[in-house]
């Protein structure tokens, strides 16, 4: 990163004006630990600061939800309220589908490439500022409880939290030999991790000064595979029937060798973690798994009534990144494809999103951290890449970005999937690998939303791809993302392949051609 950068500011999503200006000196600073310590934040007139309650979840798809009826099962009632209660994000992305990089870019309102932490191994860099240390410098009350697996880092309190209840890396659904840190304290975990989670956020909440805002970051471990419900709900879709994805079977026309290839890897359909795995079944358990998270924000809800604060406390759930249930032959996450970059996204606040409201424009994580402090009455800092959503559910033609920056770099420890940058407008998504041979993926999201037509692989568009390669790189250029970062080896290498199992892919017929005679 430059030590010095002569822009003020350069415009990150092409939509004019003043949305996205982002001062890469000021984020430069910030990612060097460079950045003034003071916190202060300009208020923003007129605005009476919400409570926020910030509910994230490990691995849930945009589509796994009641109300979207993904599926002909699968009960979601609080989320269901929560959309019908207040603002359905229905186009809502993370910027990289990892569970490292995403949670930094909601803490942070960063790309990946900005600040830093860009797999599960990149350690924090110090100075970083997340965005719960502007509201305690602005009088709130903070809490972290859950999850936090970012970086290199273990379960110690971070920056921003006046409480802190967490665990090392994953987690486990069930009590281990670790237990939690609270407040820097080892704590036995007594029960299902899900419904002792719920248990902290019932306790903090209820202690606190109803004069006094607050902000909590409730992290499940859920739906973290592998994926273990609580024992009361265990067995309650086993007589459901599971619709597989059409494009699940091989050899679809214009599909990238390596996506082909991954078929027969640990994160393929063909030998999911180097195993046999019935997706069915694996789905079930997994919408199993999510109901304890359902049930537990109803019982937030439940209390924030009883201390007659539900309307006044912005709630916010989102998923860290989407995940595969045999799209294209995968599983997981880390692809640029819809079911692995695309995660719920719902925000009830009577005053800020009008009941049963659905907002259509592209929506990410970077997004969260400045919607949050506009919701504490905060002007966020110029530095972040992202924009605070609330005019959108005033106004539909508000402002806002024409396309969204995807990035994810390829890990040693999972050598599948390969670097991709992709470009997702409303219409088209563009996707750019880097260090194979092979296809890159254009795709019309209007007239092909589950992406099984890949433009790429037939003549006529590269017009298109061209233009969308431009606007890929312009972005990385201006928020200095041009370089791949390096990681030393380190861990479990899942690199194999199974003997009888799916064969290699092959080349299009779009890189054939016959060869050239050459005059000697």
């Amino acid at each position: 990163m430059a030590d010095t950068v002569d822009r003020r500011g350069v415009l990150l999503a092409g939509s004019g004006g003043a949305f996205g200006l982002y001062s890469w000196a000021a984020g430069a600073q910030a990612a060097k630990g460079t950045a003034p310590q003071d916190l202060r934040l300009a208020r923003r007139p007129g605005t009476k600061p919400k409570n926020i309650l910030f509910v994230l979840t490990d691995d849930h798809r945009f589509d796994a939800m009641g109300f979207m009826k993904a599926q002909a099962f699968g009960d979601t009632p609080t989320l269901d309220r929560l959309a019908r209660e207040g603002a359905h994000f229905r186009n809502a992305f993370v910027t990289t589908a990892l569970c490292s990089p995403s949670r930094a870019s909601i803490l942070t309102g960063l790309y990946a490439h900005q600040h830093k932490v860009v797999d599960n191994n990149h350690p924090i860099p110090p100075g970083l500022i997340f965005y719960p240390q502007y509201l305690q410098r602005a009088g709130y009350d903070t809490a972290f409880i859950g999850k936090w697996h970012m970086g290199d880092e273990g379960d110690a309190p971070q920056p921003g939290f006046d409480h802190w209840v967490s665990f090392k890396g994953q987690g486990t659904y069930l009590p281990s030999a670790d237990g939690l840190n609270v407040d820097g304290r080892k704590v036995p975990q007594k029960g299902y991790i899900t419904d002792e989670l719920t248990d902290y956020a019932l306790d903090w909440i209820g202690k606190r000064d109803r004069n006094k805002p607050w902000m909590m970051h409730l992290a499940h471990k859920a739906v973290h595979s592998e994926f273990i419900p609580a024992e009361r709900h265990k067995g309650r879709y086993d007589k459901e029937t599971f619709r597989y994805p059409e494009n699940m079977k091989p050899g679809m026309p214009g599909r990238p060798i390596w996506v082909e290839n991954q078929r027969n890897s640990w994160h393929g359909v063909d030998y999911a973690y180097h195993g046999t795995l019935d997706i069915a079944e694996y789905y079930k358990r997994y919408m199993e798994t999510l109901l304890a998270v359902d049930e537990g924000i109803a019982r937030i809800m439940d209390l924030l009534e009883q201390r007659g604060e539900l309307d006044d406390t912005l709630i916010v759930y989102m998923g860290d990144n989407g995940f595969m249930f045999g799209e294209h032959g995968l599983i997981d996450k880390r692809a640029a494809y819809e079911e692995s970059m695309r995660v719920p996204l719902l925000m009830r606040c009577p005053s800020l999103f009008a009941p049963g409201s659905t907002i259509e424009q592209v929506v990410a994580n970077i997004d969260i951290a400045p919607t949050l402090l506009a919701a504490a009455g905060l002007q966020a800092p110029s530095y972040m890449a992202g924009s605070d959503m609330q005019p959108l559910a005033r106004d539909p033609a508000a402002p806002w970005r024409a396309e969204l920056l995807y990035e994810y770099y390829w890990e040693r420890n999972f050598p599948q999937t390969p670097t991709v940058h992709a470009l997702r407008e409303d219409r088209y998504k563009y996707m750019h690998f880097h260090g194979i041979w092979d296809l890159d993926e254009l795709y019309d999201l209007a007239s092909d939303p589950h992406e099984n037509n890949n433009l790429l692989a037939q003549p006529g568009h590269e017009d298109l791809a061209e233009r969308l390669s431009g606007k890929l790189f312009d972005i990385l250029e201006k928020t200095q993302g041009m370089q791949i970062p390096l990681s030393a080896d380190a861990g479990f290498r899942a690199d194999l392949r199974s003997s009888p199992g799916s064969k290699q892919g092959v080349f299009p017929a779009t890189f054939y051609r016959p060869p050239v005679r050459r005059s000697t």
